[in-house]
C-alpha cells in the first residue's frame, strides 16, 4: 500500500488541496480508460472542497458520480449528502443528471442500498458477485473513527463480498446506506480528508495503532492513499 500524507494550516486549505487532486486523479482515468468514477462523502469540510472544485473550470464529461454514503432522508432534506454536494458543486457545473448516481434516500434503507446496488452494476458493467473498482473514492473520518457509514463495532465491516447495504446507526439513531468495505479497498485512489482538532486523538490512533478496522473503521484501506490534513487534526498524530 502507498500512503501519502500533506499537512495544511487549516481545513480550507486541506480542502481545496483535496479538491485539486481529485480532478487531477479524474483526468488521468478518463484519458487512459475513457471514463472516471468517483465515489464521494458528505459533511462540512467537503463542502469546501466541492465548491472550490466548482471554480475550476473542469470539464466533467465522461465522469459518474456516485456516494460513498447517504442518510435516509428526501433529496432536499438538509442532513443529505446528495443535497449538500448539489449545493456546493453540481449546481455549478451542468453535469449530466446520467452521470449522477445518488442514493435514494427517500425510499425504505433496504430498496434504497438493492437499487444503488443495481445502478453501480449496471454502470461498471459487473457480473454476478464482481465488485466495482472506482478510480477514485473521498472519504472522511468522524472523531470516533467511522468512515462511511462504518462505525465501530458495525458488523458489516467484516462483509468484503458486498457492495453496499442498509445500516441503523444507533449512535445517531438513524437509517443509512454506505459502500462496504470490499469497494472501498478495492479503489484504485482514496483520498482522504480530515480536519479539526476533535479528529486529532482519532487520526493518531488510525495511523499509529495495528490494523483493526473493526475498532477503527478509517484504517479500511485501498492500494493507495492520500490524506489531506489541517494542522488541528494532526496535532496529537506527529504528523
Amino acid at each position: 500500500m502507498s500512503t501519502d500524507l500533506f499537512r495544511f494550516p487549516d481545513a480550507q486549505a486541506a480542502a481545496i488541496a483535496c479538491g485539486d487532486r481529485i480532478l487531477t486523479l479524474l483526468d488521468d482515468a478518463r484519458r487512459e480508460r475513457g471514463i472516471a468514477t468517483l465515489a464521494v462523502s458528505g459533511g462540512s469540510t467537503p463542502r469546501l472542497m466541492f465548491q472550490s472544485m466548482a471554480g475550476r473550470g473542469f470539464d466533467w464529461r465522461a465522469v459518474e458520480l456516485f456516494w460513498v454514503d447517504e442518510r435516509m432522508v428526501p433529496p432536499s432534506d438538509a442532513q443529505s449528502n446528495y443535497r449538500m454536494t448539489r449545493e456546493a458543486l453540481l449546481d455549478s457545473i451542468g453535469l449530466p443528471e446520467a452521470q449522477i448516481h445518488r442514493i435514494a434516500g427517500e425510499l425504505e434503507p433496504q430498496e434504497a442500498a438493492v437499487r444503488y446496488i443495481a445502478e453501480i452494476t449496471q454502470v461498471f458493467g459487473l457480473a454476478a458477485g464482481e465488485l466495482p473498482v472506482f478510480d477514485v473514492v473521498q472519504r472522511g473520518m468522524g472523531p470516533d473513527m467511522h468512515t462511511a457509514s462504518l462505525f465501530p463495532g458495525e458488523p458489516l465491516i467484516l462483509n468484503w463480498t458486498d457492495i453496499a447495504a442498509a445500516v441503523w446507526v444507533p449512535k445517531m439513531g438513524q437509517h443509512r446506506v454506505t459502500l462496504l468495505p470490499g469497494v472501498l479497498e478495492r479503489a484504485r485512489q482514496t483520498v482522504c480528508l480530515v480536519s479539526g482538532e476533535d479528529k486529532a486523538a482519532g487520526l493518531r490512533s488510525v495511523l499509529r495503532e495495528p490494523p483493526e478496522p473493526l475498532l477503527r473503521p478509517m484504517q479500511i484501506s485501498s492500494e493507495r492513499m492520500a490524506w489531506f490534513v489541517d494542522e488541528a487534526a494532526c496535532s496529537m498524530a506527529g504528523c
